[in-house]
């Protein structure tokens, strides 16, 4: 499935760029800039930047149960994770109203 159509990347190869830096270190925070950074594309339109942080999410959460981490450890560090994807789009969503706000006027 393609999630980025300017870039034209796939699920599976973000997917693949998290789990190689899960294998670098599984507790680090893997942002969109950083698989993308790693893929060598750059965010265009960013519409992809929502299901890309989700597969992120996905693929950490998924990672870490099947290292038969525990729940305790588990489940703080996947709320960290969306937490900071809900402030990058709080952020982004005031950036557009903004944006927006200049146009019209």
């Amino acid at each position: 499935m393609i999630v980025c159509s300017c870039n034209v990347v796939t699920k599976q190869e973000i997917a693949d760029v998290v789990r190689d830096f899960l294998r670098e270190d599984e507790w680090q925070l893997i942002t969109i800039g950083m698989v993308y950074h790693a893929m060598a594309v750059r965010g265009k339109c960013c519409g992809c930047f929502p299901n890309a942080i989700d597969i992120i999410i996905d693929v950490s959460e998924q990672w870490h149960r099947s290292h038969a981490r525990d729940e305790a450890t588990i489940i703080p560090f996947v709320t960290r994770i969306r937490e900071e994807h809900e402030r990058c789009e709080t952020v982004r969503n005031l950036a557009k109203m903004r944006q927006n706000k200049k146009i019209a006027a």
